[in-house]
């Protein structure tokens, strides 16, 4: 079978080529450069705790050894510190790294892959799709003819793969801007991220209202100016005089020693494409949406839709195409981005309105500074990873199905599991292999060697009923999952997400919804039938 063609050679599409790859799928990334990026430590991204664990997970790299996990968070309003977090088990620090050296591990990790071709200066110029495959043409001084099973968008805002499709991207067009600084210099918060609204030093206009700094290894620091609505140039004297100022603001003193290492504008966007599915197409990541006002982070959307499409592609390439299989990433991921982009577009409002009423009402400030933090550091509406409890891959009506702490359709726990060979593993480390997982909860395994346990209780029989599954599936244990009582049995999609929690060992209920994760009965037809 032809391999899958990705289009554009970002984070968005490595990712995705490797996850293809972990899975026995074959692809040929197009890559419009010359197959590297330009150093640019002012261009970084934040990762959240499960998109980082994705991507080491794919690479292979302790990515943590090549950004900055922060130590803490700290929000500020004029001289008053609103708010102070310390990262720790139970506050997961998020990671944030320059974008090149993202690229460069991806890349590094791509290099050794026999199942990924990466064709250099080939820009995509057309596109033709029919029931078996796509043929794609690029140009430049290697562009040639490309066949593939189908084909992904990853190119970016102003996605080529998009524009031939005719797929419509509306939004709002600079939500924000930003002036952007990188530097190398030793502030008051060592390896904290900071929020600073309103800092006494200025006192009017727009431009006084919000600066970020958030740190890099090698003392080297992010710095963001929010920027007043239009188009006003940034000019070098312009930016200087607010490093300067924001540093000799935040040390209490004349400013400090700096070296300045990058500039930029960052504009922000909102949009949202109308379709992510065209037949054997799919848009993903920037080509799809384009978010990112409050301290909401693009990127680890394009990683989240890297990660739902993959295991789909992957079952189509392997087993025949099944419609409500693949349809399902768009009615899964759109949804998910659209309630961000809702939740943004309701929140900036009350955050970035200035002056009346919303000014002076006692506690408006600190209900301002809890919306800015959920969107730098993942969590509410604003920052948390999507939930498909409305998928249409969801199983209905399951009579045995309990509550745990993660609702159906949301990430999994990582909790310690024991896998099939008696090894203790991370939950998360089992993920992205294709397979489902099925996770029983025992307390008082952990103590025992496998061989004590795996023939003893409930195990045969709910080994027997994992061997059954209308696709395979991995069968672990774990000693506790939060909100879990023992004997209870967790369904897991391969990109993480809860499908069920049984209560004991119940084949058939557990049959329906690895049945109904699939995309329904039909999926066992039709895997039967491409054999």
């Amino acid at each position: 079978m032809d391999p899958v063609i990705i289009v554009g050679a970002g984070p968005v599409g490595l990712t995705l080529a490797l996850a293809l790859a972990r899975q026995e799928v074959p692809s040929v990334l197009l890559d419009e450069g010359p197959g590297k990026d330009e150093p640019r430590p002012a261009r970084t991204v934040v990762l959240r705790e499960d998109t980082a664990a994705l991507l080491e997970r794919l690479t292979g790299v302790p990515l943590a050894e090549l950004g900055t996990r922060w130590a803490g968070w700290r929000s500020m309003r004029r001289k008053q510190v609103m708010r102070e977090i310390t990262f720790d088990e139970t506050e997961p620090a998020p990671l944030h790294i320059a974008q090149h050296v993202l690229t460069g591990a991806l890349r590094q990790a791509l290099a050794g892959e026999r199942l990924v071709k990466i064709a250099v200066d080939n820009r995509l110029d057309s596109l033709e799709q029919e029931p078996t495959g796509v043929t794609a043409h690029t140009r430049g001084p290697k562009g040639t003819w490309w066949r593939g099973s189908y084909l992904v968008g990853c190119d970016g805002p102003r996605s080529t793969v998009r524009k031939l499709l005719d797929i419509r991207f509306p939004g709002r067009t600079a939500v924000e801007r930003h002036a952007v600084a990188a530097l190398r210099t030793e502030l008051p918060w060592p390896d904290q991220a900071l929020l600073h609204r309103a800092p006494p030093w200025r006192t009017s206009g727009p431009s006084a209202g919000e600066v970020t700094g958030r740190p890099l290894p090698d003392g080297v620091w992010r710095l963001d100016w929010l920027l007043p609505p239009g188009k006003d140039l940034v000019t070098p004297e312009l930016l200087l005089a607010r490093i300067r100022e924001t540093l000799a603001g935040w040390t209490e003193g004349p400013t400090p020693p700096y070296e300045l290492l990058d500039t930029g504008v960052h504009t922000v966007h909102h949009r949202l494409a109308r379709r992510w599915r065209a037949g054997r197409v799919f848009l993903a990541g920037d080509a799809a949406h384009l978010l990112g006002a409050l301290g909401t982070q693009g990127l680890d959307e394009g990683l989240r839709d890297a990660d739902n499409l993959a295991w789909k592609l992957a079952l189509a390439w392997h087993h025949g195409p099944y419609e409500p299989l693949l349809d399902s990433y768009q009615a899964e991921r759109r949804a998910v981005v659209a309630a961000r982009l809702r939740a943004a577009d309701q929140a900036l409002p009350l955050v970035r309105g200035g002056a009346g009423l919303r000014a002076v009402v006692p506690g408006s400030a600190r209900g301002h500074d809890v919306l800015l933090t959920e969107g730098h550091l993942g969590h509410g509406a604003l920052g948390a990873p999507g939930a498909y409890a409305d998928s249409p891959l969801a199983p209905r009506h399951i009579e045995a199905e309990v509550p745990v702490d993660t609702p159906p359709g949301a990430p999994v726990a990582d909790v310690l599991v024991t896998a099939e060979d008696g090894a203790f593993v991370r939950l998360r480390d089992r993920l992205g292999r294709g397979s489902l997982l099925v996770v029983l909860v025992a307390p008082g395994t952990g103590v025992w060697e496998r061989k004590h346990w795996v023939t003893a209780g409930i195990m045969p029989r709910l080994a027997a009923a994992v061997t059954a599954l209308p696709h395979p599936a991995e069968l672990l244990v774990a000693e506790s999952y939060p909100g879990a009582a023992a004997h209870t049995v967790l369904l897991v999609r391969p990109d993480g997400h809860l499908v069920t929690a049984l209560s004991g060992v119940r084949p058939a209920d557990l049959y329906a919804a690895a049945e109904a994760t699939l995309g329904g009965p039909t999926r066992t037809e039709a895997t039967a039938g491409s054999r």
